[in-house]
Formats: C-alpha cells, sequence, structure tokens
C-alpha cells in the first residue's frame, strides 16, 4: 500500500491536517473569552460616553435658559 505513493507527490497527511485544526481549536478557545471581555469593556465606555455627553448637553441648556428640561 505504501508503494503507491511517490516520493514527488506534495501535500498534507490527516495527521498534520488534525494537528492544525487541533491548534486553531485551542487559540480560538483563548481568544473568544478574551473578545467577550474586551467587547463589554467598550460597551461600558461608550456608554459613559453617552452619558458625559447628555450632561453637557443638558448644562448647555441650563446656561441659556435657566430651567433645565422636563
Amino acid at each position: 500500500m505504501l508503494k503507491k505513493f511517490k516520493k514527488n507527490e506534495k501535500g498534507f497527511t490527516l495527521i498534520e491536517l488534525l494537528i492544525v485544526v487541533a491548534i486553531i481549536g485551542i487559540l480560538a478557545a483563548i481568544a473568544i473569552p478574551q473578545f467577550a471581555a474586551y467587547r463589554q469593556k467598550a460597551y461600558n465606555s461608550a456608554a459613559l460616553s453617552d452619558v458625559r455627553n447628555t450632561k453637557g448637553s443638558l448644562e448647555a441648556y441650563f446656561s441659556e435658559n435657566f430651567h433645565y428640561p422636563f
């Protein structure tokens, strides 16, 4: 059976492909939770920025009209 393969044939064996898939799976298992944590921090930062912008708008309104909007 091994005599069927020529020495000049190029390609990957099944074992090599399985090892690559396993390594990619391990890296993905490490990276996905980190990505979720970074995304949550980004949402929190965006919410804080929106609150600061709203505060600035309310203060500008108060300085022009001497009362806050209802």
